[in-house]
């Protein structure tokens, strides 16, 4: 029998707690703060899930052609430095830096910010957040990310030690220095 997974306001676990509430309910994309506070990550609806597998796919594709690292989906938690548990839409780890990982760590939740990470607004996404969200990773280490927000058609790039760029409705982006020989067209995604 399946029950509802129903989260107090304002309720609050360590992240040993966090691991055993997300082992428990496999089904449930959950987030965690580095104060606590847990999030319920709804499902997303059709459009959005296809844009999500359109844009991994092609990460996967780059990364098994130059085997630089290793790509994540949105079921994958990384735990941050800042004792965040966050798992963005599309993830990618250097092989160097995933190589430093024992095998316990690389099995639970990664110890490590990514390297470079895409963050997909859905519907039922607040923007400010996301960037927040955006922002968090860069204070961890990240080295380049994309937020893509279809509502407003727009991208921003985060960089590290660098304001944020907002794009409007690009057709074309590439990995930069962080991704090399990287590039996609985005017009999949704007339809």
């Amino acid at each position: 029998m399946e029950s509802a997974l129903i989260i107090p306001n304002n309720l609050k676990v360590s992240q040993v707690q966090f691991e055993l509430l997300a082992l428990a309910n496999r089904d449930v994309r959950l987030e965690r703060s580095p104060h606590g506070e847990l999030t319920i990550m709804p499902p997303t609806g059709g459009n959005t899930g296809r844009r999500n597998a359109k844009l991994g796919a092609y990460f996967v594709m780059w990364n098994d052609q130059y085997q630089l690292g290793e790509v994540f989906d949105s079921s994958t938690a990384f735990r941050l430095p800042n004792g965040a548990d966050r798992s963005p839409d599309v993830a990618w780890v250097s092989r160097e830096r995933w190589r430093c990982l024992t095998f316990e760590q690389q099995e639970s939740f990664p110890p490590i910010c990514p390297d470079f990470v895409v963050e997909l607004r859905s519907k039922t996404d607040s923007l400010s957040s996301l960037q927040n969200k955006m922002q968090e990773y860069l204070e961890n280490g990240l080295r380049l990310g994309w937020l893509v927000d279809i509502q407003n058609k727009t991208v921003e790039i985060y960089r590290c030690q660098q304001n944020s760029e907002v794009l409007p409705t690009p057709n074309f982006l590439t990995g930069e220095l962080v991704l090399p020989n990287f590039s996609i067209s985005l017009d999949f995604l704007w339809t």
